[in-house]
C-alpha cells in the first residue's frame, strides 16, 4: 500500500504526483500528523479520565515525534530545504516543548488549560503545515525514495529510544537530542511504567 503526499504538486519529471512507500520517512511523519490532529480533537471533546488518557497519548506522541524529527529529519532538511527553514522548525519545536511542560502540570479540567491548549493546538498545527509544505516537499524532491526509506528506518529506531515527555533543555537542538535523549527516555519510560502500574 502506498500513500500520496498531499503537500506536493505533480512532479513534472514523471507527469504525476510521486507515491510514497509505507516505510518512507514522509509517509510515517504524515501518518503521525494525522494522529496528532485527531488527538487534539479528542482532548478538546473529552472529560475526566478520557481527556487525561488522550492528552497523555498526545503528549507522548509529540515528544517522540519531535525528538525523532530533530535527530533524523532536520539534518537532511538543512541540505534540501535550507538552514533557515530547518532552524525555524527547530525553534518552533523548542517553544512547543516549553508549553507542553506547562500543560502537563495543569488541571486538565481548568479554564486555564482550555485556553492554553487551544493556543497550543493552533501553534502545533501551523508548525505541521509548514513542515508539510516546505520541509517535506524539499525532502521529497531532494532525496531519492531509497534515501527516504533509509531515513524512515532510522526514524522508527530513534522513536524507540526517544523521551515520552517534553525536555526543553534538549528540544530544538539535534546534537542535544542525541546526547541527552536516550537518558531522558529511560527516565520517562520508567515514569510511564510506574504511572501505569498505579492505575
Amino acid at each position: 500500500m502506498t500513500a500520496r503526499y498531499p503537500g506536493m504538486d505533480d512532479d513534472p519529471r514523471h507527469g504525476r504526483a510521486p507515491q510514497l512507500a509505507d516505510d518512507d520517512v514522509l509517509s510515517i511523519l504524515l501518518q503521525q500528523h494525522v494522529r496528532i490532529r485527531a488527538l487534539f480533537g479528542v482532548v478538546k471533546g473529552a472529560e475526566g479520565d478520557r481527556r487525561k488518557d488522550a492528552f497523555d497519548e498526545l503528549r507522548g506522541l509529540l515528544a517522540v515525534h519531535e525528538t525523532a524529527e530533530e535527530m533524523i529529519v532536520r539534518p537532511a532538511a538543512k541540505k534540501t530545504a535550507g538552514e533557515e527553514e530547518a532552524e525555524a522548525r527547530n525553534a518552533e519545536e523548542k517553544d512547543a516543548n516549553k508549553v507542553l511542560v506547562q500543560l502537563e502540570k495543569m488541571d486538565l479540567s481548568s479554564s486555564e488549560f482550555e485556553t492554553q491548549f487551544a493556543q497550543f493546538e493552533q501553534d502545533v498545527l501551523a508548525h505541521a503545515d509548514h513542515e508539510e509544505m516546505e520541509e517535506f516537499t524539499a525532502l521529497a524532491v531532494g532525496c531519492t525514495p531509497e534515501q527516504r526509506r533509509a531515513m524512515g528506518r532510522r526514524l522508527v529506531s530513534a522513536e524507540r529510544i526517544a523521551p515520552t515527555h517534553p525536555h526543553p533543555t534538549a528540544a530544538g537542538s539535534p546534537p542535544m537530542q542525541w546526547t541527552l535523549g536516550p537518558f531522558a527516555s529511560l527516565l520517562d519510560r520508567a515514569r510511564d511504567a510506574f504511572a501505569a502500574a498505579g492505575k
